[in-house]
């Protein structure tokens, strides 16, 4: 499951952050906030996209940088969220 989760991340990220091309940059523990790679608009679309494709709901204290931080949180927290 994990991987389904890292690879719907990573094609969002891919798709509206690097315009659809692959890149090397982005790996999973890329920092997206701290780097200002996401800004707070994508992050919010990332979250409505996770809810959605994953049947989870984040509270709104859980938006934030260490469940966003990189791919690898992200994956952690939506596990989480879906036990």
């Amino acid at each position: 499951m994990a991987n389904d989760i890292s690879a719907t991340i990573r094609a969002f990220l891919i798709e509206n952050i690097f315009g659809g091309k692959e890149t090397a940059e982005l790996k999973n523990d890329t920092k997206l906030i701290s780097t200002r790679m996401m800004d707070s608009i994508i992050a919010l679309k990332l979250v409505s996209h996770l809810e959605e494709k994953f049947g989870i709901e984040f509270e709104a204290h859980e938006v934030d940088q260490d469940n966003l931080e990189t791919i690898d949180a992200m994956v952690k927290f939506v596990q989480s969220k879906m036990k």
